[in-house]
C-alpha cells in the first residue's frame, strides 16, 4: 500500500513538473521571425556542364514555430532571379543552339526543422550554436523570358516547343544549416537548400524543335529557333532542343538573422487591430 501510495504521489510530481516545463516553455518566445538574402543557383537545359556555382541574388522572409525544445514549423516566402545561356558554354552544341533565358521567381514553402541539440526550457536558454536539417512542400511562380532586338519576351505564351506548360509548379526544399546566438533574442545562421522541381521548362527549353513555319509571328519563330541569329541554319522539326530526362531544379545559399518575437505580439496585434477599427471619425 505504501509503494502504491508512493508511486502515485511520483507519477502525479511527474505529470505536474511536465505541464509546468511545457506551460513555460509555451510561454517562451517560439514564434521566429526571420529574413535573409544569399544567392541562387541554376541546374538545367542552359546550364554548362561543370557550372555548379553561379549565383544569382535573392531575398526571403519567413515565420518559425517551435512546437518542442527541437522540432519547429517554418513558413517563408523567397523572390529570387535565375538566367542561362549557351553562349556562357564551352560546349559547341550548346553554343549553336544559342538559347537564353532570364527569369524572375517566387516561392512559397513549408517546411518542418529538427534541430541537432536542444533548447533550454525558455528561449534564451538556447545553445550558442546549432545545427538542424529541413524537408518540405512549395509552391514556385516562374515566367522564363528571352531578349530578342533589345526587347524581353515572356517565352511561356509563344509556346517554343509547341508545349502549353503551367508557370506553377509544386518544388520540395530540403536542406541543412547552422544558426549562432547573438543575444537572448536574435541568432544569424547560414543555410544551404536544393530545390526539387516537377517541371523541365523553368528556363523554357525542354524536348524537341517544332516545325518554324507553323508561327505566324516572325518574333515567335525567331525565339523558337536562334541559330539564324549566328550565321546557322533553322532546324529540322523533331531536332533534340534539350533534354525531356530531367528536370531543371535549383540550389539556395541564405544569411539570415532571426527574431524572437514577443509571446503577446499576436494578442497585442489583433488588439491594436480592433482599437483602429473602432475609433470614430473626427468631425470637421
Amino acid at each position: 500500500m505504501k509503494k502504491l501510495g508512493l508511486i502515485s504521489l511520483i507519477t502525479i510530481c511527474s505529470i505536474q513538473a511536465f505541464a509546468q516545463s511545457f506551460y513555460n516553455y509555451g510561454r517562451g518566445r517560439d514564434i521566429i521571425a526571420s529574413v535573409g538574402t544569399g544567392t541562387t543557383t541554376y541546374f538545367g537545359d542552359l546550364k554548362a556542364n561543370g557550372d555548379y556555382f553561379d549565383p544569382k541574388f535573392n531575398l526571403n522572409v519567413g515565420l518559425q514555430y517551435f512546437f518542442n525544445n527541437r522540432v519547429a514549423a517554418r513558413v517563408e516566402a523567397q523572390w529570387f532571379s535565375l538566367e542561362g545561356a549557351d553562349s556562357d558554354s564551352g560546349e559547341p552544341g550548346k553554343i549553336n543552339r544559342n538559347l537564353s533565358f532570364t527569369s524572375n521567381n517566387y516561392e512559397l514553402n513549408a517546411v518542418g526543422i529538427i534541430q541537432a541539440f536542444p533548447n533550454g526550457t525558455r528561449y534564451y536558454q538556447r545553445p550558442a550554436f546549432n545545427v538542424y536539417g529541413f524537408a518540405g512542400i512549395g509552391l514556385l511562380y516562374f515566367n522564363p523570358k528571352a531578349e530578342y532586338q533589345g526587347k524581353k519576351y515572356a517565352l511561356q505564351p509563344i509556346q517554343t516547343e509547341g508545349v502549353s506548360y503551367s508557370r506553377v509548379t509544386v518544388v520540395i526544399p530540403y536542406g541543412i544549416g547552422i544558426k549562432y546566438k547573438v543575444n537572448p533574442f536574435f541568432n544569424v545562421g547560414l543555410e544551404g537548400g536544393f530545390r526539387q522541381t516537377f517541371t523541365d521548362y523553368l528556363d523554357d527549353v525542354s524536348s524537341t524543335y517544332v516545325d518554324n513555319s507553323t508561327f505566324t509571328d516572325p518574333v515567335h519563330a525567331a525565339l523558337a529557333d536562334r541559330r539564324p541569329e549566328i550565321g546557322l541554319s533553322k532546324q529540322e522539326a523533331g531536332s533534340i532542343r534539350g533534354n525531356p530526362d530531367r528536370n531543371d531544379n535549383y540550389m539556395i545559399f541564405n544569411v539570415k538573422v532571426e527574431f524572437y518575437l514577443p509571446a503577446d505580439f499576436l494578442s497585442t496585434a489583433k488588439m491594436n487591430s480592433k482599437k483602429r477599427g473602432g475609433r470614430k471619425p473626427r468631425r470637421r
